[in-house]
This record gives structure tokens, sequence and C-alpha cells, in this order.
């Protein structure tokens, strides 16, 4: 039997590249939404919107989403997540998934994965990757790449590529082909964790890994955490981000029904 768990997804609604993102339509219903399904698809017990504007909760009136009012000064996911936790009143042992509120087409196998996940490891947190396919890739700061140990835990999460090919790519012509082997590995950003850890998460102090790469996850590291990885049982197509995001959201919505 899977490993019973909730979903909260934070929905920032002044995000910074596309203004009033949750609330964005996609195929005629607001983005969120599409997220929120996504989760129950999963089987998720409850599905909460970590939400900032009262616009948010007023579209979802009536899906059967819950809603937690959330403080609109938050820095981060993961304050804004432990302030719905409590709002739910969750019990510390409750395993909470991190679904970013961008992800209209994740798919229910990773979101239960990310779970299982949590609860074999006994990390601290839990997430997913998935094997980085060309060089692009690999050298785009805005997709991050993560390093693993050999017992599957997360040892750095960083936008440059890492581990550097050092005797493949000795020369800048080199660097355009990804070399063989298949070390190099993608993070994608959804997050399992107990209540009880997500609490003392969201309390402990910004460090300086975390400020260099702009990167939370960081944090837990550098307190001396486990983040276990587990590799994505099914590609997670891209989120929304950019208005041509959410383009390209309609585009594969329209020519595949959004599987």
């Amino acid at each position: 039997m899977d490993q019973p768990f909730v979903v909260a997804i934070p929905a920032r609604y002044a995000a910074t590249r596309l203004p009033g993102k949750p609330l964005r339509p996609l195929a005629g219903e607001p983005l969120v939404l599409h997220v929120a399904r996504r989760a129950l698809a999963a089987g998720a017990d409850e599905v909460w919107v970590a939400a900032d504007d009262a616009r948010i909760a007023d579209a979802l009136a009536g899906t059967g989403v819950r809603i937690a009012m959330t403080s609109p000064a938050h820095a981060s996911g993961s304050d804004r997540l432990a302030e719905c936790a409590a709002i739910a009143g969750w019990s510390d042992d409750t395993v909470v998934v991190n679904l970013q509120g961008d992800e209209p087409f994740a798919p229910a196998a990773g979101i239960r994965t990310v779970a299982r996940t949590l609860v074999g490891s006994g990390a601290g947190m839990a997430t997913l990757a998935t094997p980085v396919e060309d060089a692009a890739t690999l050298a785009d700061p805005n997709a991050v790449k993560l390093v693993r140990a050999a017992n599957g835990d997360a040892l750095y999460f960083s936008r440059a590529p890492v581990p550097w090919p050092r005797d493949a790519w000795a020369t800048p012509e080199d660097r355009s082909r990804l070399p063989p082997g298949g070390h190099w590995l993608r993070h994608i950003g959804i997050y399992a964790y107990r209540v009880g850890f997500l609490k003392r998460f969201a309390a402990l102090p910004p460090t300086v890994l975390e400020r260099i790469e702009s990167l939370e996850q960081l944090r837990a590291l550098e307190h001396g955490h486990r983040i276990a990885v587990e590799l994505s049982p099914e590609p997670f197509p891209p989120g929304v981000d950019t208005p041509e995001d959410l383009e390209r959201a309609e585009r594969r919505i329209a020519t595949a029904g959004g599987a």
C-alpha cells in the first residue's frame, strides 16, 4: 500500500516573471487548479493551496481544494508551507508533499514516489531527479543539478555543471557535447517532509551556500540534514514560469489532452 500523504501547493500571486500566475487561465481554468487535480489523482488524502491573496481563494471556491490563507511576507515556499501545516492542524508525523504551483503536468507516479522515498529513507527531506539528456541543460544555470552519494542522499545541489567532466570538457569546443556515462542529474523541484521536520527547517537561519546559489534546499544540507533523492519514475514536463511557458502548456493540452 502506498504511503498516506497530503499535498500542499504554495501559490504566490505576485510572481515576478508571470504576475498573477496561480490564476492565469489554462484551458479556461486557473493554473493552480490543474496542479491540485494532479495531486488528487496521485491519491493525496488532502490537497491544500497555501495562498497569499484572497483572489486565489475566491477562484478555487467550490472546487474541493482546501485553502490556507498565509502571509504575503514569506520569503520562501517552505515558510509558507509551515504556516499552512499549522492552519491545517497536521500532526508532526504527517507526510506532506510540497508540489510547486506551476506544475500542471506533474505525474501522479512522481508525487507518490517522493512520499514513499521520504518514509523509506528515514531522511528529513526527499526529492526527485532525472538524468540530464544534453549538454545545454548541464550548462544552463536555470536547470539545477545535483550529486548523490552511494546511499542515494544528496551531496550537493548547484546551478553549475556538477560533477565537472574535466577530461571530456578539456576545451570549450568539447562542452557542446554531453559526455557518456550518465553521471549527471537534473533536480526536479518537488519535496516531501514530515511536518515536524518542515517546521524545524523553516525556522533554520539562511545559510551562505543557499544565498550564493539561491537554492533553499542547500540550507538543509548546510545544517547537516539528509535529503534523500530518487529518480522520477516518469518524466516531469516543463512547468509554467513565463508567458511563453503558458502558451506551450496550452498547446500541450490542445494537442495531447494534457497527457
